[in-house]
C-alpha cells in the first residue's frame, strides 16, 4: 500500500514563537510535504495573528532540506496569475524545487470580498478559475506570455529563467465539480478533496466513505475523457473536514484505521492538521508526532 502523509501549518504564530520550529519540526517527524492556507485571514482566526502564505513558505524553505512545501490551496479571490507566477518561480528556485502549488475556485468567506468586490456567482467562479489555471499553466512553462481573457490579462509576461521543476512546478488542484475535475484532469498532477462538505454536520464516516469514492470515480472518468490515466494522478485528502472531524487524530489505532479506509479509495495523500490549542485543529501532540513516524509503518 502506498501512502504519504503530510501537514498543514497555519500561519498563526510569529516565525520566531513557534513558527519556525513547527516547520523544523515537521522535516524532523518525516512529513511527506508541510502546507499552507493561502488566506489573508480565515474562520475563528480572523482576529487574531495571521501571517501571509508567500513571506511564510519562503522562510520555510530556508530552514528545511528535504520536504516539499506548497499551499492548500490558493485562489483567484485575492492573487493575479501573473504576480503569483512571479512569486511561485522565485519559490521555487529558493526551496531548490520542492514547492508545490495547491489551486482551488476559492470560497465566499472574507478573502471573497477584502479588496472591495462584490463576492462573485458560482457560475463567475468556475469561469474565473478555468481561466486562472490556464494562464498559471502558461505564465509557469513560457518564457513570455501574452494573453487577453474575459478575467485576467497579461502582456508580454515574462518568469525567466522559469522553475526549478520542469516544465513547471506541480498543480494539486482542488475540484469536486465536473467543470473542476476537468480542470483536475487537464492540468493537475495532483487532485485534492476536502470530502462533501454537505456531510459534515449530519453525515456518517461511511456516508462520507462513500462520497469520496463517488468522487474519485468521477475524477477517473474526467481523466478518461482527456485521454489520461487516473492511476498517474495523485489523490490528496485534506482531512479535518469529513464527519470523523478530529476523531482520527485521536489515538493512532484510529489514524491507521481511517488512513486504511481512504488509502483503499485511491488516495495517496492525507493532510493532517498540525495540532493547535483551543481550535478545531486541537489534538495531544504526542499522540501527532506518534502518527506522524509509526501510522504508515502499520498500514503497510
Amino acid at each position: 500500500m502506498s501512502l504519504r502523509l503530510s501537514t498543514v501549518i497555519l500561519p498563526y504564530r510569529r516565525w520566531n514563537e513557534g513558527g519556525r520550529a513547527a516547520w523544523n519540526r515537521a522535516e524532523e517527524l518525516g512529513f511527506h510535504a508541510a502546507y499552507i492556507y493561502d488566506h489573508l485571514s480565515w474562520r475563528s482566526f480572523r482576529d487574531g495573528p495571521w501571517f501571509g502564505a508567500v513571506p511564510t513558505l519562503t522562510a520555510a524553505a530556508a530552514v528545511t532540506q528535504r520536504m516539499r512545501l506548497g499551499t492548500l490551496v490558493t485562489s483567484p479571490n485575492f492573487r493575479h496569475p501573473v504576480t503569483l507566477a512571479k512569486e511561485l518561480v522565485s519559490l521555487d528556485d529558493i526551496s531548490g524545487g520542492r514547492i508545490t502549488l495547491g489551486v482551488g475556485a476559492g470560497g465566499t468567506g472574507f478573502d471573497a470580498t477584502v479588496l472591495g468586490q462584490e463576492p462573485w456567482t458560482p457560475r463567475e467562479r468556475a469561469d474565473r478559475f478555468a481561466e486562472y489555471v490556464l494562464l498559471l499553466d502558461r505564465l509557469l512553462t513560457e518564457r513570455s506570455v501574452s494573453y487577453e481573457g474575459d478575467y485576467y490579462t497579461a502582456h508580454e509576461a515574462r518568469n525567466i529563467p522559469g522553475c526549478v521543476q520542469r516544465p513547471r512546478l506541480p498543480f494539486a488542484v482542488a475540484a469536486t465539480g465536473p467543470r473542476g475535475l476537468k480542470l483536475a484532469a487537464r492540468y493537475g498532477q495532483a487532485w485534492v478533496t476536502t470530502g462533501d462538505p454537505k456531510l459534515y454536520e449530519t453525515g456518517t464516516p461511511e456516508q462520507s466513505v462513500q462520497a469520496l469514492r463517488d468522487q474519485v470515480e468521477k475524477l477517473g472518468k474526467a481523466c478518461a475523457d482527456m485521454g489520461r490515466d487516473a492511476d498517474a494522478m495523485d489523490k490528496m485528502l485534506l482531512t479535518g473536514f469529513t464527519p470523523d472531524r478530529g476523531r482520527p487524530l485521536g489515538s493512532l489505532d484510529a489514524f491507521v484505521d481511517f488512513a486504511g479506509r481512504h488509502a483503499e479509495l485511491g488516495f495517496t495523500d492525507l493532510v493532517i492538521h498540525w495540532p493547535i490549542p483551543d481550535s478545531d485543529f486541537a489534538a495531544d501532540e504526542k499522540v501527532f508526532e506518534r502518527i506522524a513516524t509509526e501510522s504508515l509503518a502499520q498500514l503497510r
